[in-house]
């Protein structure tokens, strides 16, 4: 599904992936760990097309099949692929189901999505209140994540990607979080950004990946994110 090739890329002309070789395959979760500075959230914005990070001359990222190094952001995301927020914003005057239409430009009828939208925010625990507000507009950081999870779902991308989706919520916010994605999972590829242990208890991966100095330091199954909480990534370095 999606290939990265001799992946570096830069901030500023300072290097923060070191040439990454990986493939994910269509319909596995993949945690990506690693300490503060690794370059966790820079493989998902370099993914996602981000205009700030350069990727170098040799790096090629292939989704299934295509390069799409070249690409937009908002083509890329056409192209099946979803990021979301560490910090999910929030947007004055916005609702989600206007967000929804805009994103989807068509492809769905405005009633289709209103319904999806509600059906999601119930299996979330999300209140229709919260629903017709402005997107986020006083919400809690585990609402905000749980609204960015009911949006991934009702645009159907392929590939998600979820940046510290676990951080700011509570268990049961958690719980929410992950039995939703286990549900709804279905040839669906999941890159789950975390910096814990915690949520892939409930969302189990097939395989963690260990990124420590911008590179891939060791890849395993669920026993490697066992291995980290019990003895920090000292253990890996």
């Amino acid at each position: 599904m999606l290939k990265l090739k001799n992946l570096t890329v830069s901030i500023e002309g300072k290097e923060i992936l070191k040439g990454i070789d990986f493939e994910f395959e269509k319909g596995k979760t993949y945690a990506v760990m690693g300490p503060n500075g690794s370059g966790k959230s820079t493989l998902a914005y370099s993914i996602m097309g981000h205009p700030a990070y350069e990727a170098g001359e040799e790096s090629r990222i292939e989704f299934n099949g295509t390069n799409i190094l070249d690409m937009e952001p908002d083509e890329r995301a056409k192209e099946g692929i979803f990021l979301s927020f560490q910090t999910p914003l929030s947007l004055s005057g916005v609702k989600v189901f206007q967000l929804l239409q805009l994103a989807l430009n068509g492809k769905k009828d405005p009633l289709q999505i209103r319904n999806e939208a509600k059906k999601y925010a119930q299996e979330l625990g999300i209140s229709e209140e919260l629903l017709n507000r402005p997107l986020n507009e006083g919400a809690s950081g585990g609402e905000r994540k749980k609204m960015e999870v009911l949006q991934a779902a009702v645009l159907e991308k392929k590939l998600l990607i979820f940046d510290e989706v676990d951080t700011g919520v509570d268990v049961d916010s958690l719980k929410s979080i992950s039995n939703f994605l286990t549900k709804h999972k279905e040839d669906k590829t999941y890159i789950v950004i975390t910096h814990y242990n915690r949520i892939l208890h409930h969302l189990k991966p097939d395989y963690v990946l260990v990124m420590i100095g911008g590179k891939l330091a060791k890849i395993g199954g669920p026993e490697l994110a066992k291995q980290i909480e019990d003895e920090g990534y000292g253990s890996i370095k």
